[in-house]
This record gives C-alpha cells, structure tokens and sequence, in this order.
C-alpha cells in the first residue's frame, strides 16, 4: 500500500465516519516522510501522534499481534492462503472479545476517554 492508498483509506474513513480522525504511527520511514506530511497536513480533520522511536510498549497493536501470534503458535500451514484465513480469523474473534483488547491497551498505559456526544 502506497502512500495515495492510505491516504485514500483515510479520506474513505472520514467520509464515511463523518468525524475527525486520530492517527497514532510509529515512525517508519513512510509514515514521517516529507510526502506523507504534506498529504496530512492538507486535511484539518486528520490529528497525528507519533510514537517515540522504538516504542512497542506504548504500541496497542504490539499487543494485538501478539495475541494472535500466539494463538497461531504450533501450526503448520501448507499454503499462505490459509494462513490470511487464519489471521483474518483470529481477528475477527477478537472483536468480540474486549477483554484482549483491553488489555493491549491497558499494558501501555495509555487510556481512552469515552467519547462524548457534539454539541
């Protein structure tokens, strides 16, 4: 995925949430590029937070992938095919179980505010 294609992504996502956006990225090259800076700063409604350098440990996703890595532990899979069925899987389950998730964000300690309703 390119740079267009994610700032599509985001263009696509805030039409369709119809609300601001809050982007939290590491600092891979991409993502602090001169390029990707200008497509972001062209769009007021998009908030960026970048991780500090070499940062898993304040990264909720770290948590996530490890869930699912560990799930995935012992297996064998014949073709990569399966193994996208079985990620995708994995993290379908895990919409539907808050506890994991709030646990991948808790181990930062970070902390969300629930959001509140415009005014």
């Amino acid at each position: 995925m390119g740079k267009r294609d994610f700032i599509g992504f985001l263009d696509g996502a805030h039409q369709l949430l119809k609300a601001p956006i809050v982007l939290v990225w590491n600092r891979l090259n991409t993502h602090v590029s001169q390029a990707m800076r200008e497509l972001i700063a062209e769009r007021k409604w998009l908030t960026l937070f970048l991780l500090p350098a070499h940062s898993p440990d304040l990264n909720p996703v770290e948590g996530v992938w490890a869930h699912v890595r560990r799930s995935l532990a012992n297996l064998a899979v014949v073709a990569l095919d399966r193994l996208e069925i079985l990620v995708r899987n994995r993290l379908t389950r895990l919409q539907y179980r808050p506890d994991p998730l709030n646990g991948s964000l808790s181990g930062t300690g970070l902390a969300i505010d629930a959001p509140t309703a415009p005014r």
